[in-house]
């Protein structure tokens, strides 16, 4: 007969220990990672970057003022319903042509409702940018 020792196996304990340390460099980096870097407003992205803060912020008077005369006049006033953390937007790309640009984003929305839970959708945007004398 054989008897078995009280200690816990030291591989055990080693490897609860990587993913203690595994778990915890997660958690940093997930609640540092702070706001996005914010884009030179002198080019396209950079304007388009700060008129989605203004829209998400609420903020209609600065987000309209990255508009042209006829974009504000074809504009309504929309309510938001999904929170900022549940909208993700991405640069897709950027093309650039002398005084005019397309730059197109992806408009990615989640929602926690629904009947077999979360659901979500992802659209593409193009915003279309004129060159103006004090910039885009």
């Amino acid at each position: 007969m054989t008897t078995t020792s009280a200690r816990p196996d030291r591989t055990l304990i080693a490897i609860l220990f990587v993913i203690a340390v595994l778990v915890i460099v997660a958690l940093v980096v997930v609640f540092s990672r702070g706001a996005p870097e914010r884009l030179d407003r002198g080019t396209p992205v950079g304007v388009v970057q700060a008129y989605a803060a203004a829209v998400l912020e609420g903020d209609e008077s600065t987000a309209a003022g990255y508009l042209t005369e006829n974009a504000v006049a074809g504009c309504e006033s929309y309510g938001r319903d999904v929170a900022d953390d549940d909208l993700r937007i991405t640069l897709v790309r950027s093309v650039e042509r002398g005084d005019s640009a397309d730059v197109t984003v992806s408009v990615a929305t989640s929602t926690e409702t629904g009947p077999f839970g979360a659901s979500g959708y992802e659209t593409e945007e193009v915003f279309e940018l004129v060159r103006v004398p004090d910039g885009w």
